[in-house]
């Protein structure tokens, strides 16, 4: 955790609860022409990947097989609700269909949801490994537990939060079948080194119980300071365990993957002398924390990369890379036929007319904002401070138009102000904001409000066209309309508004709808659009 590709095209559209949602869905590609094995111990072609699979904001993303269908997960770090929950049957085309703690999130955490990692078992249950801050404490590993992969689920509470942090928990079995858990001594945000340790579960996986190993920890010069998000599979007589190392995150990444094996799996490991096996490639940029799967003959690491050219501002997309065997019995990723990225999907729309907020909507995980969806409407509820009641959707590339429609933006009670926004976090954001007789394009840059433009609020029509434009992920332009036909830019004579300052370091830009004021008000919007340029 903080922690290419033959051409196709993506639909458009793939409603998810009912009309509500355009969502985006990948159609099957053509198999690539056969290409030699080239000293490896498989000689099936390389499979045509269109990445990203998973486009938007996916870190480190972990999946496991339950019958024909694959279960995925991701970090969520401070955006509710927590973990997404995906399926696919190919692990290329995903459905988002829900989330690991939809509603509240666990009683013993407040933020830093990263790194889950979901694992069906024998004993027929589903459970999830995620990392998360203890309230009144440091992060610690933590672990729920269903019935079935959608849930629901149900939260057992920390496994083991050290001193110094405890991140990206692994479950595997060792050479006896015992189940152990793997994770990382989180050293680095103490300029410590990293352990990676395992220690044994018991049998319903909800405690740790023996002693725990050392395994390795951060000792090669890539490496940097530190080693992180292990991921275990059992091959030719030997556990191989992909882990990531180095800076993950931002603008000034330096993440890549390497690989370990040991023929037991308390070790001892031995690094492989050929690491980092994962570097930036001509697309994607700092891979890492992936699950390593098999499929018909193929093995596969669905991990995360930030793409060339949108990097932070999207945020880290969830790519899936081939790799394969070699005759000395390490691991060699090969090259995805398929070499261009996988367009954004052109629309993705809410018209706020299914019983229930589609799924893939966001919000500040602390700050979980009171709503309704009526008659085709969203009715969100002002919060008086923290930025306002947010809901955002990830953004899918870094060139984008959102638009959305304020009703009665005239008849706002006093003191409220609402609008469509890009959002980082709750105290930093930019939008175009109604309330008060005025629009206004304002940023928040921590916490500090600032207007940068204002003009007399049309009073003439009982609804208001909101629009937002981002280029390159960071230049802003606004611009409202009364009718959705006729456009008045906010920003006459001057080029954008700066918002290279949104993103956190561990996440990437949402757009949404927000509304500040007394809790007392509410805001009504009608149907959410953002179109993305391919």
């Amino acid at each position: 955790m903080p922690s290419t590709n033959l051409s196709f095209f993506l639909a458009s559209v793939l409603l998810l609860a009912g009309p509500a949602l355009a969502q985006r869905t990948l159609p099957r590609t053509k198999p690539a022409a056969p290409v030699k094995a080239s000293a490896r111990t498989s000689t099936n072609a390389p499979t045509p990947i269109a990445n990203p699979v998973l486009a938007g904001d996916f870190p480190d993303p972990s999946v496991t097989k339950v019958g024909n269908t694959y279960w995925a997960t991701a970090t969520s770090s401070n955006w509710g609700p927590t973990f997404p929950l995906l399926k696919s049957t190919d692990l290329q085309h995903w459905d988002l269909v829900g989330h690991v703690f939809p509603g509240e999130r666990p009683a013993w955490a407040d933020y830093y949801f990263w790194a889950p990692e979901i694992s069906h078992e024998a004993n027929g249950k589903t459970y999830v490994f995620y990392t998360a801050h203890q309230r009144g404490g440091n992060l610690a590993v933590g672990v729920a537990s269903a019935d079935r992969p959608e849930g629901p689920y149900q939260d057992h509470g920390p496994l083991v939060g050290q001193p110094d942090g405890s991140i990206d928990g692994f479950p595997v079995n060792d050479e006896n079948g015992q189940p152990y858990l793997i994770w990382k001594e989180d050293g680095n945000s103490v300029q410590q080194p990293t352990p990676l340790w395992a220690q044994r579960l018991s049998a319903d996986r909800t405690k740790l119980v023996g002693e725990k190993k050392e395994l390795f920890r951060n000792t090669a010069p890539w490496e940097g300071n530190l080693v992180e998000g292990p991921s275990v599979v059992r091959h030719g007589g030997y556990f191989y365990m992909f882990y990531a190392a180095n800076g993950c995150c931002g603008a000034n990444c330096t993440y890549a993957i390497g690989v370990a094996r040991a023929k037991t799996l308390l070790g001892p490991w031995e690094k492989y002398n050929r690491n980092p096996i994962l570097t930036k490639q001509a697309n994607w940029t700092c891979p890492g924390h992936g699950t390593a799967i098999e499929r018909n003959g193929h093995w596969y690491l669905l991990h995360h990369a930030y793409q060339v050219g949108s990097v932070q501002y999207v945020g880290r997309q969830g790519i899936l890379s081939e790799f394969t065997w070699t005759q000395s019995g390490w691991p060699e990723f090969i090259a995805n036929p398929s070499a261009a990225p996988a367009p954004a999907p052109a629309v993705v729309a809410d018209e706020f007319t299914a019983a229930r907020l589609a799924p893939a909507w966001e919000w500040p995980v602390e700050d979980r904002p009171q709503f309704a969806l009526r008659d085709g409407q969203l009715h969100l509820t002002a919060q008086p401070d923290k930025g306002g009641a947010a809901l955002g959707f990830a953004t899918l590339a870094a060139d984008y138009t959102a638009t959305t429609t304020l009703l009665n933006p005239s008849s706002l009670p006093a003191g409220t102000t609402a609008g469509i926004a890009a959002l980082g976090d709750p105290k930093n954001a930019i939008g175009l904001l109604a309330g008060a007789g005025k629009l206004q394009v304002q940023e928040v840059r921590d916490g500090q409000p600032r207007t940068l433009a204002e003009l007399p609020l049309p009073t003439a029509s009982p609804t208001l066209h909101l629009r937002l434009q981002a280029q390159g992920g960071r230049h802003f332009r606004f611009a409202f309309s009364p009718d959705g036909r006729t456009w008045t830019e906010l920003l006459p004579g001057t080029d954008s508004a700066d918002g290279q300052f949104l993103p956190p370091w561990d996440r990437g830009v949402r757009v949404g709808v927000v509304a500040q004021g007394p809790s007392s008000a509410t805001v009504a919007f009608e149907r959410f659009e953002l179109v993305n340029k391919k």
